[in-house]
């Protein structure tokens, strides 16, 4: 349909030498099989808004803008995470956000874990967990056709081996109760129904495990989690299908949502095939960068919907800046190779808001795009501050947008994604290195660039010279 374009990255031995090094770089749109056809951009809501949902309406409403408001950075996804919830007289050790609660209600005088009986409505409560789900509502309210996902950290504290949501005694220890994959996969069935009829939303997926064969979770650990291993991990997929079978909804069960593309592939070798019959989107994050091809082509082969469902990627070591430039530079670069990798259907960030981290003396680091004092009391003021890591992410969002094409570009620093009437073609650019790049672009389309770098917040600017040390977004329109 566009045929093949060519542009040249004109490298200079300085940003305003005279001499420069053309390196040609050409879009190839694949002949052989169609592109992925991208959903969009977003987040995870735990654990921030498990803490933001409970602040003053200007201040939650304001971050609600500024993530999915138009004129924010234009996200459509969100995943729910439906909380496992630690018994009530459990002494508070999550982290702030953490403690996500979860919807039972254990009655008055039960001791021990063998009370729960879900055919009961006495033991159920439905008014728990307002503050994320506020974000449901105002996420709804904000996007036309909103995506929503819910996931699942832990069971239930009752359902457990250790009596803890944060995970078994030991990480590499299954945390489960034998037994328990059916109740634990009704409890998420239920709510599932229960929040889309509350809130008038649909749930598309339900990832019941999360980050699962991994070593992460544990009883001392400060957030939900419980390790699973490949067989358990089936097992809990099975039996979360019938149970939304049950139900008779429209959600189908995303899995594994492993840490990253190396153990994906050593779940997904392990499940039978029945087990992947049931699976209705692969969801994996990008936790490191190995065998991430290897996942795109288990989704293709399987003809299943491939989400990156979560990732937040400074740079390790990288001291607390809200404008300084490396994490979002490592961030930006991240986002590039996992779409021209993974050829994922959707990127989506984990912790949107973030926690000031730069305390007592010790630097902090650049995680979230957005940050706020989270332990601040609800009432209190919260420092919100927009980081640029933030306006690295508008880059992509802002003009990447659902129904557009990810196309292959012959340049590791370059990813492609053209429009569905192929009239505009959108390339975002990073520039990681300390001479400017010249981009000499094809006739016969206008083009022009928005940028980000140490003195521009995704801004257009004239010209094509990417200048060192940025991001940049080329807009081309024919």
């Amino acid at each position: 349909m566009i045929g093949r374009l060519a542009f040249a990255l004109a490298v200079a031995t300085s940003p305003v030498a005279t001499e420069t090094r053309e390196v040609v770089v050409t879009l190839r749109p694949a002949v052989e099989r169609p592109s992925t056809r991208f959903e969009g951009w977003g987040t995870a809501l735990a654990w921030f808004a498990d803490v933001s949902g409970g602040w003053p309406d200007a201040e939650r409403r304001r971050l609600a803008d500024l993530f999915y408001g138009k004129d924010g950075l234009g996200w459509t996804i969100a995943r729910y995470n439906i909380g496992g919830g630690n018994a009530g007289d459990t002494p508070a050790y999550l982290r702030p956000g953490g403690a996500v609660p979860g919807f039972w209600r254990r009655p008055e005088g039960a001791t021990g874990r063998d009370w729960w009986r879900p055919e009961d409505p006495a033991m159920w409560d439905w008014s728990q967990d307002a503050r994320q789900r506020w974000w449901l509502d105002a996420i709804r309210d904000r996007v036309k056709a909103p995506i929503f996902e819910a996931f699942s950290n832990s069971p239930p504290y009752f359902m457990t081996v250790s009596g803890r949501v944060s995970g078994a005694e030991k990480g590499t220890d299954d945390n489960l109760q034998p037994g328990q994959e059916a109740p634990f996969a009704a409890y998420l069935a239920r709510v599932v129904d229960e929040l889309q009829k509350r809130h008038r939303i649909a749930f598309r997926t339900l990832s019941p495990v999360n980050e699962p064969n991994t070593d992460y979770w544990f009883a001392a650990n400060k957030q939900e989690g419980s390790h699973w291993s490949p067989a358990r991990q089936a097992a809990m997929i099975d039996a979360s299908d019938a149970a939304l079978k049950a139900r008779g909804l429209a959600t189908v069960v995303a899995a594994p949502d492993e840490t990253n593309a190396h153990l994906f592939l050593t779940d997904w070798a392990a499940y039978p095939a029945a087990t992947r019959a049931r699976i209705g989107q692969l969801n994996v994050h990008s936790y490191g960068a190995i065998h991430q091809t290897g996942v795109r082509d288990v989704a293709r082969a399987s003809g299943i919907r491939l989400w990156m469902s979560e990732n937040d990627a400074p740079l390790n070591g990288d001291p607390e800046a809200i404008d300084g430039m490396a994490s979002p530079l490592a961030f930006a670069e991240h986002v590039v190779l996992d779409l021209k990798r993974l050829e994922p259907a959707a990127w989506v960030f984990w912790q949107a808001v973030e926690d000031w981290s730069a305390k007592d003396g010790k630097p902090g680091s650049n995680w979230g795009l957005v940050k706020a004092d989270l332990a601040a009391a609800p009432s209190a003021p919260h420092r919100i501050v927009i980081t640029r890591k933030y306006w690295a992410m508008a880059q992509f969002s802002r003009y990447v947008r659902p129904g557009y094409r990810l196309v292959p570009v012959d340049d590791l620093d370059t990813v492609g994604a053209l429009a569905p009437d192929g009239r505009t073609l959108v390339m975002v650019h990073v520039n990681p290195g300390l001479v400017a790049r010249r981009l000499v672009l094809p006739k016969g389309w206008s083009t022009r660039m928005i940028l980000t770098d140490a003195s521009h917040n995704a801004a257009p600017v004239t010209g094509t010279v990417v200048p060192p040390r940025s991001i940049a977004t080329l807009v081309l329109r024919r």
